[in-house]
């Protein structure tokens, strides 16, 4: 496996410095995926940008979690989803939700369900999915908007979940006690 270097606002390349302290004032601490991606500046500025995107979607809090963990699920992200079960707890998503997601038990709302199943049917056929898939999307209250957001957050998590696959990411000391 690469040796992969937890960088510093010190250390750090030049053009990784101003992203690593955006990364300290939103996260009030460098989480070691940003310290891995400022090894290349261009991917972890990418992702800032899209994680603020992201956040800037229709959907709201709940839907944001069901985005983000169904895929750090699915690519079996051993750092994002106890990342992202601390992420949720601030952000005052339900517990159940969270365990249901990393659980891989149905969510009891049935809107959440579906948008669930269909962030699960875009990752595992890299968006290729069913007319019936998309009508169910849509009966569940979805539009084409929320349809093409969720292509937003795939992006975002592509990008983290596997640059965690490939440097094995240590886990953040906040973010340890949501490790299943």
């Amino acid at each position: 496996m690469t040796d992969f270097t937890l960088y510093t606002q010190d250390n750090a390349p030049e053009a990784a410095k101003p992203l690593l302290t955006k990364s300290v004032a939103a996260f009030g601490m460098l989480p070691n995926l940003h310290a891995v991606m400022a090894e290349a500046p261009t991917l972890l500025e990418g992702y800032q940008v899209l994680h603020e995107l992201f956040q800037n979607t229709s959907f709201n809090a709940e839907e944001l979690t069901v985005v983000w963990q169904s895929i750090n699920v699915e690519h079996d992200c051993h750092y994002c989803v106890p990342a992202h079960s601390a992420i949720a707890a601030g952000m005052k998503v339900d517990q159940s939700i969270v365990d249901a997601l990393v659980n891989k038990t149905p969510l009891a709302d049935t809107k959440l369900e579906a948008l669930r199943e269909t962030t699960l049917a875009m990752t595992r056929s890299r968006g290729v999915i069913s007319d019936e898939q998309i009508a169910a999307f849509f009966a569940a209250g979805y539009a084409k908007q929320q349809l093409l957001e969720i292509i937003v957050g795939l992006s975002q998590k592509v990008m983290s979940n596997y640059t965690n696959h490939l440097a094995d990411t240590p886990i953040d000391a906040p973010f340890k006690k949501f490790v299943k």
